[in-house]
């Protein structure tokens, strides 16, 4: 798979030519004919929750509530406020339950 001309440098167009594709140059005559379909996808790699809040240390010195985990029902929680939508909305707050042995995350 050629992308690029190898006289000129120049990124290579796609054009069809007496019902085939080929590559073309714009600045110089280089063609090459394409004799295959050649597909490639990549994928991103999706950010975790904890990267997006700051990772795990962004709990370390945060406040607990009388906030009851959906989990294991224990009755505090740490909480953090977060501006995740305009300026105009309220902050969202996110939770994570006191007890060590459930660490439930949730958000309101």
């Amino acid at each position: 798979m050629r992308l690029f001309c190898p006289n000129c440098a120049n990124v290579l167009k796609v054009e069809e030519h007496y019902e085939r594709l080929r590559y073309k140059c714009r600045t110089c005559p280089y063609c090459f004919n394409i004799r295959q379909r050649i597909t490639s996808r990549e994928y991103p790699k999706l950010k975790e929750i904890d990267d997006v809040l700051g990772g795990s240390a962004a709990w370390e010195n945060v406040d607990a509530t009388d906030e009851k985990c959906p989990q294991c029902d224990h009755p505090r929680a740490y909480f953090m406020q977060i501006q995740t939508r305009s300026a105009d909305e309220p902050m969202t707050t996110f939770y994570k339950c006191c007890n060590q042995s459930c660490g439930h995350r949730w958000r309101e």
